[in-house]
């Protein structure tokens, strides 16, 4: 696998860069300026319909044609499953790990990313969406905290439902959430953010 990733450094593009740093495949990075507004170019729009990053290029697909994914939860999957690791193939536990999966990309990441731009980057304070937002990533964190309370991770090993979660949770100042005060978030937080291709997938892109 020949992997042509495109990102930028927001949660969604670390988790790409996470999942590929722990399934050890090469990859060259192609940076998306987002403050620039790269990903409305021409040539990023032909592999990104909806001007979004990460996108994959695999050169190596299946009948030697490259084979292009966006979206964040369709590329750790595609991923996980050609290379056989992150993803169980036990029913059950697949089922846990795609339904936590589903959580971050249909409430834990939209909802944060509301409560990032109301709280830090809205051009005039709106103290209602403020509050609403704010209050819904606590609640997220709750969940959160509910399940890895009986949970070492969020299915029953590590996969791509821990790495997709993770990068969000790398930004709770910003939700104005302290992790003390979620035990088990802090708890398994701690222990993701030790594992050295975390780091190294949450340093990407690499600007000089």
């Amino acid at each position: 696998m020949s992997i042509e990733l495109y990102t930028w450094g927001t949660p969604n593009g670390r988790k790409i860069s996470i999942a590929l740093e722990e399934l050890d495949v090469p990859y060259i990075v192609h940076a998306v300026d987002l403050s620039k507004g790269e990903q409305f170019e021409p040539e990023f729009a032909r592999i990104s319909p909806y001007n979004k990053i990460p996108v994959i290029i695999n050169a190596d697909g299946p009948t030697g044609s490259p084979v292009t994914v966006f979206e964040s939860g369709a590329i750790l999957i595609y991923l996980a499953e050609n290379l056989g690791a992150l993803l169980s193939t036990e029913p059950l536990q697949r089922l846990q790990t795609l339904e936590w999966l589903m959580w971050q990309m249909g409430g834990f990441g939209p909802m944060l990313g509301q409560a990032h731009h109301f709280r830090r980057f809205a051009k005039e304070t709106v103290p209602y969406a403020i509050d609403r937002y704010s209050n819904e990533a606590h609640r997220l964190y709750k969940v959160l905290d509910a399940r890895l309370a009986e949970h070492e991770y969020l299915a029953d090993g590590y996969s791509i439902a821990d790495i997709a979660v993770f990068p969000w949770a790398a930004r709770h100042e910003w939700h104005g959430v302290d992790l003390s005060t979620y035990p088990h978030v802090h708890r398994w937080y701690g222990q993701i953010a030790t594992r050295p291709a975390v780091r190294k997938g949450m340093a990407v892109p690499f600007l000089n």
